[in-house]
């Protein structure tokens, strides 16, 4: 197929074009309703934003341009079957675990998985068998699941009916996941993998492996993380007859949008094409470009870039930072903003650089960059970082002490940190670094989890979750209701 072509998008391009008076939804009408401060920024935009009129086709059902788009998609990726997603990865997500599990189904999941895989396990109702992360001592951060845990797990819940897998994590680096992939589809287990931050991969070297190229079964990219689509733009990929497609297709008709945004996924075909466009002469100057940043990074002496750990990948568009100054990831990403320099997240360690896919004609203001840089560090000084070791609280595989069923029927009450050993946990406490679930909801509560959970607060760590941790206690199950 001729991946230059972008057929939504032209659509889209005819339909501006067009002498029209709009006597349909949205109710901007083609741009000229709105208020009037706004215009300057959305004009160009709303004269695109339009619905599923003659000539721009229907995601749900599509026949025309979107069909052109998707199967371009699809011929690009090599899959199955590809789809456009306009809801986040979250839909992608909740799709795919919706779409492959039965209720009460045993699934093998990735502990340090983004809360929408969370959130799909409960919809499917399903048993989720939770597999610890490895842990990277330098960056302080979890990344992917070891081959023997699996392997282990397996055997221990032979029953398992899919795997659940995050590659490459938030910060680039991808563990080699092919032998469980094998080891899966040895058992006819299907493997799903939010590869949110890995739409580029497909590329090849020096971007560490697709998954879809190494045989995951249905994957999720969030096109617009590293791509040029817009936000919630999203790709999904049914890669193996182990996936029923009919089910795909059934559960994004349910959770997707039905009045999808056409800009959102005009912006889609454009990354495809894009990014079929990308050629080695583009990922040469890139990688170029990429080391002269690097390079100039490291002459800062206030600043230490992460390598990464030996024997695992890391992606070349992710690039992170730490303090030599005794400064946390959140100091430091605070004085780079006062200097204009936005990056994607800080943890208590880390800063992390979501870096551009750039083509060789294409610049970028790293120089400015590290000006600015070289200002908003030069002389600060912060204290020590103290870590916490809660590695140990995470034991390597386990499962949840009630089921979802069961949580929709208990009572939840509050009770003191120290009162919630051996009860089952009423919500997910989440620490930021490293981000994984110290306690999922439904989980049983060790004296291991609560003595880390008090050295994390005492260490002013960040949660996600723990509503009343503000007040020294924990969301238990009491009973169940009558």
């Amino acid at each position: 197929m001729n991946q230059s072509q972008t057929p939504l998008f032209d659509a889209l391009v005819h339909f501006q074009q067009k002498e029209k008076v709009s006597y349909h939804v949205p109710g901007h009408k083609n741009g000229q309703i709105f208020l009037e401060k706004g215009k300057p920024f959305y004009q160009s935009l709303l004269s695109i934003d339009a619905t599923e009129l003659t000539g721009l086709d229907d995601l749900h059902a599509p026949e025309g341009s979107i069909l052109e788009a998707q199967e371009l998609l699809t011929d690009f990726y090599q899959s199955k079957k590809s789809y456009f997603l306009v809801n986040g990865s979250t839909v992608g997500n909740l799709t795919m675990i919706l779409a492959t599990c039965q209720e009460g189904d045993t699934v093998l999941v990735q502990r340090n998985c983004h809360q929408s895989i969370l959130h799909g396990l409960m919809l499917a109702n399903v048993k989720p068998v939770f597999i610890a992360p490895q842990y990277h001592e330098n960056w302080g951060i979890a990344s992917g699941v070891n081959f023997k845990i699996v392997k282990e797990a397996l055997i221990a819940y032979p029953d398992t009916k899919a795997i659940i897998l995050t590659y490459p994590n938030y910060y680039g680096l991808a563990e080699e996941i092919s032998p469980i992939i094998a080891l899966a589809h040895e058992k006819n287990i299907p493997v799903l993998v939010d590869e949110a931050h890995g739409a580029h991969f497909i590329i090849g070297t020096p971007f560490p492996k697709s998954s879809l190229a190494i045989g995951a079964d249905i994957v999720v990219h969030s096109a617009h993380k590293t791509l040029p689509a817009m936000t919630m733009g999203s790709y999904l990929h049914v890669n193996s007859p182990l996936i029923d497609i009919k089910q795909v297709e059934l559960y994004l008709h349910i959770l997707q949008s039905s009045s999808p945004s056409y800009p959102i996924m005009g912006s889609l075909d454009l990354a495809r094409a894009y990014l079929a466009s990308y050629s080695q002469q583009d990922v040469d100057s890139l990688i170029r470009k990429i080391a002269q940043f690097t390079a100039q990074l490291a002459s800062i002496p206030e600043i230490e870039i992460l390598e990464p750990p030996v024997g695992r990948e890391l992606d070349p568009l992710k690039l992170t930072i730490q303090s030599k100054c005794g400064l946390s990831g959140y100091e430091l990403q605070k004085l780079l903003e006062t200097k204009g320099v936005y990056t994607e997240l800080a943890d208590s360690q880390n800063v992390l650089f979501v870096l551009p896919l750039l083509k060789k004609e294409e610049d970028y203001p790293f120089k400015q960059t590290i000006n600015q840089m070289k200002e908003a560090v030069k002389g600060q000084i912060g204290e020590a970082i103290n870590d916490c070791n809660w590695r140990n609280a995470l034991e390597e595989i386990t499962s949840l002490s009630m089921s979802y069923s069961d949580m929709k029927q208990a009572i939840k009450q509050q009770v003191p940190l120290h009162k919630a050993i051996g009860k089952i946990s009423g919500e997910m406490v989440i620490p930021y670094p490293p981000g994984i679930p110290l306690i999922m909801s439904g989980e049983l509560i060790t004296e291991e989890k609560i003595n880390t959970l008090k050295n994390l607060i005492t260490l002013h760590s960040h949660f996600h979750g723990g509503t009343a941790l503000k007040d020294g206690k924990l969301v238990v199950y009491e009973a169940m209701k009558d």
